[in-house]
């Protein structure tokens, strides 16, 4: 989990811390419709070389591939990722339009990160990787780092990722370090610097060139893994407000420790990544989850807002006799995939519960604060929640899956923004929109129409190849079902 905490310094920024007859002809004829638009979603994979949503397209050779990504794989030994509606131990799924990068060994070849846009990139077992970023003087950027262990049942507690900013003449501008936690059960952990334009003259307010620095927590560490991570780089920029607002935190807030969400859950299958994070909002859902699987949510959360989610594991008929201290590690990220809060779980074999702590409404003036998990609600928009049950709980109840429900609220009335003098990149990161809501509700995820995004992209030729056979097909299927 690896706590962190941010403090202000005048040169060095921010610090770490899823009838008979004539009617059965009919339902033959649905049948074969059934089929042949099932057999489109199949052959625009198969026949253009696309990938399945939330798939790792190196898993599928470089056929149909362009750009920055053609002819690259993923290192050996890297987790490949599985369906965005349902992750499998030890895989992450990368954004589908990440771009792979190489990271540079010294600024001086640092290729530039764009603000909204995903990358691909690999850190190595050792030493520190560098990526540049061009800033103005007038908005914030907060920068992301995941990195992606392959999946083991150990690695040392404080190893992870680090990421720091710093501006052209190496200054600090911010660090941020994740680890894997007590469990010290390798998965995906996420880290973030930002650069934030500072009312104290800070050196990090100027226009020019940045640069962004990722490395192991702890590659020195007993059981340390000797092999490359694959990471997943994003990158986000803030306008200032349009006016100006409040320059201190609020202080009047509800902290009382909040009450869980009660009912029957529903099913909800999470995603193996943040780019295909199923989407939930109010009330009480449920997945299994094995040991060494790290499952994603995200909750749209507005200005005004407060979130309350209260993790809870449950018996599955295993041994009751064996007891893993640090079983389910449950973070929360912000809209940039900063770390606001986390938990610790532990378990027996039963049903064991435990709740974030208590966090402020939504507020722009959050970002004021000196307490971390204050300061990361500083934005509305999508917030993420990663739940890792650790390797370890497969030593005494064995690698089936185990009950997880998440119950999640939501207090207060949504309400308007700081109204920012330009746009935030991307351009709905701060927002929630009625789409968001409508995902929540229905459970929707980032990456459920990429067949056909696979398919409009396919080119001309092989599309109209295809529909010809499609065509072949459903009209031979309606010939068998006419009596």
């Amino acid at each position: 989990m690896g706590d962190t905490v941010r403090r202000p310094g005048s040169d060095e920024g921010w610090r770490v811390r899823g009838r008979q007859g004539k009617a059965r002809g009919r339902a033959d004829i649905r049948r074969g419709r059934r089929l042949a638009a099932g057999g489109a979603g199949l052959a625009a994979v198969l026949v253009l070389g696309g990938a399945v949503p939330g798939q790792d397209a190196s898993a599928l050779g470089t056929a149909g591939k362009t750009g920055p990504a053609a002819g690259v794989t993923a290192p050996v030994g890297a987790p490949r990722p599985g369906p965005p509606g349902k992750a499998d131990p030890g895989t992450y799924a990368f954004a589908e339009d990440a771009r792979r990068i190489d990271g540079a060994v010294s600024t001086t070849d640092a290729v530039e990160l764009l603000p909204g846009l995903s990358y691909r990139s690999t850190l190595p077992p050792d030493g520190k990787v560098h990526y540049r970023l061009r800033l103005d003087g007038t908005t914030n950027l907060y920068a992301s780092a995941t990195a992606v262990p392959p999946a083991g049942r150990d690695a040392p507690v404080t190893d992870g990722v680090k990421v720091s900013l710093r501006n052209s003449d190496g200054r600090s501008c911010d660090v941020d370090t994740a680890s894997f936690g007590a469990g010290g059960s390798p998965h995906p952990v996420t880290a973030w610097a930002m650069r934030e334009i500072s009312p104290r003259n800070s050196p990090c307010d100027d226009a020019g060139t940045y640069y962004l620095t990722v490395e192991r927590a702890d590659p020195d560490g007993r059981n340390s893994s000797p092999d490359a991570w694959e990471t997943e780089l994003t990158t986000v920029s803030e306008p200032a407000p349009g006016t100006t607002g409040a320059t201190s935190a609020p202080e009047d807030w509800n902290s009382a420790p909040p009450t869980p969400a009660t009912g029957e859950p529903e099913r909800r299958a999470g995603g193996a990544g943040f780019a295909v994070a199923t989407a939930v909002g109010e009330g009480a859902w449920r997945d299994d989850i094995r040991p060494g699987q790290t499952l994603f949510y995200k909750v749209p959360v507005d200005w005004g807002q407060q979130l309350h989610v209260t993790a809870e594991l449950g018996g599955a008929g295993m041994n009751a006799g064996g007891y893993a201290a640090a079983a389910l590690d449950l973070d929360l990220y912000n809209p940039a995939r900063g770390r606001v809060d986390d938990l610790g779980l532990g378990y027996g074999g039963g049903r064991k519960s435990r709740s974030l702590g208590p966090l402020p409404p939504v507020a722009h003036a959050n970002r004021y604060s000196s307490a971390r998990q204050v300061t990361a609600t500083r934005f509305a928009g999508s917030y993420y929640l990663a739940a890792h049950l650790t390797a370890e709980v497969a030593d005494d109840f064995g690698d089936g899956p185990v009950p997880l429900t998440l119950r999640v609220g939501l207090d207060g009335t949504p309400q308007d923004g700081p109204g920012y003098a330009g746009q935030p990149v991307p351009a709905d990161v701060f927002t929630v929109t009625g789409e968001d809501r409508e995902a929540a509700a229905e459970g929707g995820s980032a990456g459920d129409d990429a067949p056909y995004r696979v398919l409009a992209v396919g080119g001309i030729g092989t599309g109209s190849a295809l529909l010809v056979g499609l065509g072949v097909w459903t009209l031979a299927a309606r010939r068998r079902a006419l009596p």
